[in-house]
């Protein structure tokens, strides 16, 4: 082929709508444990033959970027298979399979096979000009919304603009809903939720999916609506008292409710029924963090020795474990690093920091809360306030509005009141209450702890803060 035929051919590629084009970088996940994720969908069977064949075409991509063509070959023509099953009516849903067909077979060097997958494409679009795009648009959005959090963003436009062309469409409902869920702060820091109106609507629509039911309960909790919450767990244990998906999030609504031990039963029944282990694993840890939480409160320290000992070692293990199944589980490294910190093996905890680090600057995601834990870190275990103040504030600046921000925040007004009352000419904690409501965007009381700051203290730092806040409010 010549070099003005393949332009030619990349030029037509370039133009398609299929997961070659969508901008998918393999370095923003964890390519071998979202191969595992999408296996355990096929296992449970999910979204009938078209579900079926969209998985096997993300599988076929993953395929791809993991290097191995021939397989990708074989998850893109199974797809192709199941779609054909569908009906009569199947060929306009080809755009995506077709597309990644044309680019694997043009990065194959399957020249003549590329232009013939090309050309089954213009056939498609002069048969039906008007091709069913809201489909395109919803597993485009399905695509980012599994790959990596760092899409969410534009999952959430794909879906949106999916349901503009078809307002009912109950999956593009559902993964509205779902993306919605995951990208709002937790349940207790969203008394008004986007996600439950969302949420609502999606279960009108897909009346029989349990876990949507399951999503809009933990939402509730912080609504306070306890009983609609309840009846909701109910109604989803009583109609899927065995998929794994229900199990996991009826353990986590559970957790919320602090019933650890009813979540802990439920998320290791969980375990038997999944492959994708580590999730499930990292959620008993949470368990065990809240059960070890809860016997520290309980004011029997010395009473339940035993049993925080056991929970701690609980804890340790299952987080021990979905790092060794999923290695760039940035989350689970951190936290298992502050647990080894907070069992006494500080040398073990520093070195299992670094290791989440590096994890997370590799993954280019989950810094911030790598920063919070390693602040909690050298603020309990190490006892060492300096460094705390350091990495609470560079976590701070990163997104105040995220959840490890406000937990920063939290965390930083708290060490600079108590110094303030064990002090009142405490200068650097002035400066700390400053950044904090600089980073909130909250300017006239920065300004006024910056002043009270720098009437205690020489401080560079504070000082051009104050200039800058100043300077804005011209």
């Amino acid at each position: 082929m010549s070099s003005h035929q393949g332009t030619n051919l990349k030029a037509r590629l370039l133009q398609l709508e299929c997961h070659f084009t969508w901008g998918l970088r393999k370095n923003d996940t964890d390519l071998t444990y979202l191969l595992t994720r999408l296996e355990e969908q096929l296992n449970l069977n999910l979204g009938g033959e078209i579900g079926l064949a969209r998985t096997y075409n993300y599988m076929g991509f993953v395929k791809f970027l993991l290097g191995s063509n021939t397989e990708a070959l074989s998850y893109f023509e199974r797809s192709v298979e199941l779609t054909k099953s569908h009906g009569n009516d199947c060929e306009k849903l080809f755009v995506v399979a077709y597309g990644d067909l044309a680019w694997l077979h043009y990065h194959m060097d399957h020249f003549t096979e590329c232009e013939s997958y090309l050309n089954k494409l213009s056939e498609i679009k002069e048969k039906y000009p008007i091709i069913p795009y809201a489909k395109v648009l919803g597993e485009k959005g399905w695509t980012f919304l599994k790959f990596s959090r760092k899409y969410y963003h534009m999952a959430k436009v794909c879906f949106s603009d999916a349901l503009k062309l078809d307002p009912d469409d109950s999956e593009w409902n559902a993964a509205l809903a779902i993306v919605l869920h995951r990208t709002e702060p937790k349940f207790e820091d969203t008394p008004n939720s986007n996600a439950i109106d969302q949420l609502r609507r999606a279960i009108d629509t897909n009346p029989d999916d349990d876990v949507l039911k399951l999503y809009l309960a933990i939402r509730l909790l912080g609504q306070k609506e306890y009983k609609e919450a309840e009846s909701l767990v109910e109604k989803a244990l009583e109609r899927s008292p065995e998929h794994p998906h229900v199990l996991r999030y009826v353990g986590q609504y559970f957790r919320y409710q602090g019933i650890v031990d009813r979540s802990i039963a439920l998320l290791t029944k969980t375990l038997e029924k999944v492959s994708s282990k580590a999730f499930i694993h990292h959620q008993l840890a949470h368990c065990y963090k809240k059960k070890i939480t809860n016997l520290k409160k309980s004011g029997r320290q010395h009473l339940e020795s035993g049993e925080i000992l056991h929970a701690q070692e609980q804890c340790i293990y299952h987080l021990e474990t979905a790092v060794k199944l999923n290695p760039c589980f940035v989350i689970a490294i951190s936290e298992l690093a502050l647990q080894y910190g907070e069992s006494g093996n500080v040398h073990k905890a520093e070195q299992t920091f670094q290791d989440a680090f590096e994890a997370a600057k590799i993954k280019r995601d989950n810094y911030h809360p790598v920063l919070l834990r390693y602040a909690e870190f050298q603020q309990y275990c190490m006892r060492c306030e300096p460094a705390a103040l350091k990495h609470y504030i560079e976590c701070l600046k990163i997104n105040p509005n995220s959840y490890e921000g406000k937990r920063c925040a939290e965390n930083l007004e708290k060490i600079a009141k108590r110094r303030i009352e064990n002090n009142p000419q405490d200068g650097e904690a002035f400066g700390i209450l400053g950044i904090i409501h600089k980073e909130k965007g909250e300017k006239q009381q920065a300004i006024k702890y910056f002043e009270e700051a720098l009437s205690y203290v020489d401080n560079e730092d504070y000082l051009g803060d104050l200039c800058e806040l100043r300077l804005s409010l011209q």
